[in-house]
């Protein structure tokens, strides 16, 4: 199991990565608040997805936030780090994105 601070710093490296695509590829066009819920830790995440980046990511859940990423620590790690198909881990249930079908779609490119 993934400590919280390794899951604190795989959200980190997200950003980073969302920072890299925005500046290459050009930002996707989505301004929503973001969750992530770690449920093998019982912790959580929030933070903003503005211009194509990752933003005021700070500790705490947000259960108003208009996406939620739920998973266990472990398979959060491993998303981000690319060992995990987003796609696979969805069908698998190991992932649960709350979100709408609009925001699914415009998620999948940095995903």
């Amino acid at each position: 199991m993934a400590s919280v601070d390794e899951c604190r710093q795989a959200l980190r490296d997200l950003a980073d990565r969302l920072d890299r695509h925005a500046d290459v590829q050009g930002k996707i066009d989505l301004d929503r608040t973001l969750a992530c819920r770690v449920t093998d830790l019982e912790t959580a995440f929030h933070g903003r997805i503005a211009g194509g980046r990752l933003v005021d990511l700070t500790d705490g859940d947000d259960p108003k936030a208009k996406i939620a990423l739920i998973t266990t620590s472990d398979d959060l790690v491993a998303l981000v780090h690319g060992q995990l198909d987003i796609g696979r881990a969805i069908a698998a249930r190991q992932v649960s994105i709350k979100a709408s079908p609009f925001d699914l779609l415009k998620l999948r490119k940095v995903l």
